[in-house]
């Protein structure tokens, strides 16, 4: 998921309950809750090392009590440095629990998404994913923001009209937006099995189906993105699943797998590959030619070059993207005639 939405998830299971059991509890959580999410400083290495390690290390049961440790200690640092004492002694091991809860929150929220995680790396390094919330989940936000800012708001009424301040405020508001959660995974978890079961007795290709995905859309439960693969092709599908419906336009939907070539085979060897095809489950390696990759200026282009894209059909769905070009978590490879690697990039990032 996006971070706001980990902060508030953080600051919410707080609120469940936990502020009353701990000392510091509602920021040691919020701050564990976003904390797997560092590994964005491996993006200083360039785009393809962001890539490389975005989701890794960090997003694993083996390091979350490590990560849990180090929120508490700066949680430690921020108590060390005010000046106001806090009215109740620190528990600093109860702490580390609760923190500990709010990393495995971030691990849950991002396995709910199709990008996926791998939680048991290094030991296994396969990539999972429930495929049943988009990576921003509108209902969700608003639930926890409403959760969190409700009973502040109430607050300041209490306060215009001098009621007696209320210690704690928030814990109902809170633990709802956390079952609201918890039902909407329900909600989607049993459509978007519906959906595939859908497609999988569908006519909506002629050809044998090897595996379908479903991907979701934001807000509406009731809408999926289905990816289809035979032995040829890959097609897509819009499934709403309320009125067991599928629309699907093969002379639009439809992606011929495209052939293997020299260019091809280098690309998957390169850095960028090996990353790509490690994370990606749904992959399209293509042989663009001698066109140049987008924001890279050949003048004049040289024909002995070819640019292989890498894309993944998860992601190749309308409401992510316009056109072909603008296809999110694609990655780019400029192939010389001797299979030599000119350049490198992702969405338009470049790293030799």
């Amino acid at each position: 998921m996006e971070p706001v939405t980990h902060f508030l998830t953080g600051a919410c299971l707080a609120r469940a309950g936990f502020n009353r059991k701990a000392a510091y509890a509602t920021l040691a959580m919020t701050l564990a809750a976003e904390a797997p999410d560092l590994d964005v400083f491996s993006a200083l290495g360039g785009p393809i090392a962001g890539f490389e390690h975005h989701r890794g290390i960090t997003h694993t049961f083996l390091a979350a009590p490590f990560i849990a440790l180090v929120t508490v200690a700066v949680v430690w640092l921020i108590h060390k440095i005010r000046k106001k004492p806090t009215k109740a002694p620190v528990n600093w091991g109860l702490l580390w629990c609760f923190a500990l809860i709010a990393v495995l929150s971030h691990l849950l929220l991002d396995f709910t998404n199709n990008y996926g995680l791998r939680p048991f790396f290094p030991f296994n390094p396969r990539w999972y994913s429930w495929d049943i919330v988009f990576i921003f989940e509108p209902l969700m936000f608003l639930a926890l923001v409403l959760a969190l800012v409700l009973p502040w708001l109430f607050g300041l009424a209490d306060r215009e009209i001098g009621a007696r301040r209320i210690k704690f405020r928030g814990r109902g508001w809170a633990i709802a937006a956390l079952i609201f959660i918890a039902l909407l995974y329900v909600v989607r978890n049993a459509e978007h099995a519906h959906a595939i079961n859908l497609v999988r007795n569908s006519n909506v290709t002629t050809e044998p189906i090897l595996r379908v995905a479903a991907e979701p859309e934001p807000i509406n439960p009731f809408l999926w993105c289905a990816v289809i693969e035979t032995a040829d092709y890959y097609q897509s599908a819009a499934v709403h699943t309320r009125s067991d419906e599928i629309e699907s336009e093969p002379a639009e939907d439809v992606t011929y797998k495209p052939p293997v070539t020299m260019a091809t085979l280098a690309a998957k060897r390169s850095w960028l590959g090996r990353v790509y095809l490690d994370w990606s489950s749904w992959p399209v390696v293509e042989d663009k030619g001698a066109m140049p990759p987008p924001g890279y200026n050949v003048d004049p282009p040289d024909r002995n070059w070819h640019t292989v894209q890498f894309r993944d059909l998860r992601f190749d769905y309308p409401i992510l993207s316009q056109k072909p070009s603008d296809v999110v978590l694609s990655g780019w490879v400029y192939v010389g005639p001797q299979q030599e690697i000119e350049g490198m990039f992702m969405s338009g990032r470049e790293q030799k």
